[in-house]
């Protein structure tokens, strides 16, 4: 009698696991995941105020995230409707961006072929990019709504800037724009310039009472970016950057 034949059944090593994603930070109970600091890069090149600063840096997109995720808590706790930006406020953003980013101009993104082109090529799809901008204009309107009333700016304020800043950005024999034409526009300035140091002292004593946990070594908080070459100069009234030019 033939004796039944075995037959041994080959079994393939397991795999590595691969890791699809992870937490990097928790703030206050929120998730802070590698795939979002990753969009985040991807973002940036949508934010005009990156310019002359080179590629953003992860240490830096998790800083910004930690913050803005800090911000939205506020915003919800507080029940700030008013800070909602409709789509109205998103789309007149987005139009902005693809007329006046320099990275979309030179895609011709003003065009809806360039808009696309210039999506697929940083890796970004219509609706990232949308929500992407109605988190910054939300959190941009809730800056404005608690920390620019009650800011008054002087005259002597807006002279100062005038002489000891603005001047000595135009050239020798440039036309240099009278004080009573450009008033509001530093006075603009100044006040931004207040609510900007009023946020900052805002954001950093939210940090110290919040619960933020960063999980990955390597994305401590960062030292602060170094300006860009003539990024100190304030913008002038006509709305370009003397002294960079």
């Amino acid at each position: 009698m033939t004796a039944p034949i075995r037959i041994e059944a080959q079994t393939t090593p397991p795999a590595s696991p691969v890791v699809l994603d992870k937490v990097v930070a928790v703030v206050n109970n929120q998730a802070i995941l590698s795939s979002d600091i990753d969009n985040e890069i991807r973002l940036s090149v949508l934010d005009p105020g990156r310019g002359g600063l080179g590629v953003l840096t992860r240490q830096h997109a998790l800083d910004q995230l930690i913050g803005r995720a800090l911000i939205q808590q506020q915003i919800r706790q507080e029940d700030l409707q008013s800070a909602a930006p409709t789509q109205a406020d998103v789309e007149a953003r987005l139009i902005e961006i693809r007329k006046e980013v320099p990275a979309c101009v030179r895609e011709n993104c003003a065009s809806d072929a360039g808009w696309k082109s210039f999506l697929s090529s940083q890796g970004l799809t219509e609706e990232r990019v949308e929500t992407y901008l109605r988190y910054r204009v939300e959190i941009l309107r809730f800056i404005e709504e608690r920390f620019r009333q009650g800011v008054s700016i002087q005259p002597a304020e807006i002279e100062a800037y005038y002489h000891n800043t603005l001047l000595p950005q135009y050239s020798k024999g440039e036309p240099i724009p009278p004080l009573d034409q450009v008033s509001t526009r530093i006075q603009e300035i100044l006040l931004q310039q207040h609510v900007n140091a009023m946020f900052d002292d805002w954001l950093s004593n939210l940090r110290k009472q919040g619960d933020v946990e960063v999980l990955d070594p390597t994305l401590e908080p960062p030292a602060p970016e170094s300006p860009a070459p003539n990024s100190g100069a304030a913008a002038a009234p006509d709305g370009n950057k003397k002294g960079s030019q």
